[in-house]
């Protein structure tokens, strides 16, 4: 089903954090985020969004794709077409998270890669670690055919994210994508089953000045608490003698399909 839609969208739901071994482990937190169209002009934002300056909400293009500030959109048609995914030749949007009093931190981007008919294609999971660091999950269909909100993809687990699980196994993805409500779905299988669900999941609407303004005062300080967070339910993991694994370096390439 195509997604696109003619402006930015704001999405207000929650992450979900399930972990099933070592130790049960979850929690619940309310967020908003963005979903912006990449491809074609820049679509017009309202007084207390802006992009690539300081707001109240902000979008930076140096946050994303090749971090240096560079135009997004023929970094992501590139990657796309060195990965046999030329097909994926329709509208592009980037579901982020935005800066909120000018700070962030994006434990996954996703970019979703749409044909001309609208249908996706693929989909690039940008993963940001807490040391500075990222890495590219791009998932598609071996044959490159739509992706369906029921189908699972895979994507086998290279980059260091959490000190309490391992660098090995796979991860497993499910996008389920409709107009008006998204729920996007990663597994982690690390050779004993399912060892941990997340999700995203959220209802659009416009993105409109009162829009921003409700869903700032719902959610203050939102990805400053997301950091936050991070430490807090890594230190209760802690408590819980989950084991820990020291850091690897990064993998030498950006992007794992």
């Amino acid at each position: 089903m195509s997604t696109t839609v003619s402006a930015a969208r704001l999405y207000c739901g929650e992450v979900l954090h399930r972990r099933l071994a070592p130790a049960v482990h979850a929690f619940r937190q309310g967020v908003f985020f963005l979903r912006l169209r990449i491809d074609g002009p820049e679509q017009p934002l309202p007084a207390l969004c802006s992009r690539n300056r300081w707001n109240l909400c902000g979008f930076y293009d140096a946050d994303h794709g090749p971090r240096d500030g560079s135009p997004l959109e023929p970094w992501i048609r590139g990657l796309l077409a060195r990965h046999g995914l030329a097909c994926a030749d329709g509208a592009i949007w980037l579901q982020t998270f935005p800066r909120v009093l000018g700070y962030v931190f994006n434990p996954v981007s996703f970019w979703l890669c749409h044909d001309r008919t609208g249908a996706l294609r693929a989909v690039l999971a940008a993963v940001s670690n807490t040391f500075g660091e990222h890495h590219n999950y791009l998932v598609a269909h071996a044959d490159a055919r739509p992706i369906a909100g029921g189908d699972w993809l895979s994507a086998r687990k290279v980059f260091h994210v959490s000190p309490f699980f391992p660098v090995s196994g796979e991860y497993r993805f499910r996008f389920a994508d409709h107009p008006q409500r998204c729920a996007f779905r990663i597994d982690y299988e690390d050779g004993r089953g399912n060892s941990l669900v997340t999700s995203v999941s959220g209802t659009a609407q416009a993105v409109t000045t009162a829009a921003l303004l409700c869903a700032f005062f719902r959610y203050p300080w939102m990805t400053l608490g997301v950091m936050l967070r991070i430490h807090y339910h890594a230190l209760r993991l802690w408590l819980k003698r989950v084991p820990f694994f020291a850091k690897p370096l990064p993998p030498a390439e950006d992007t794992t399909r």
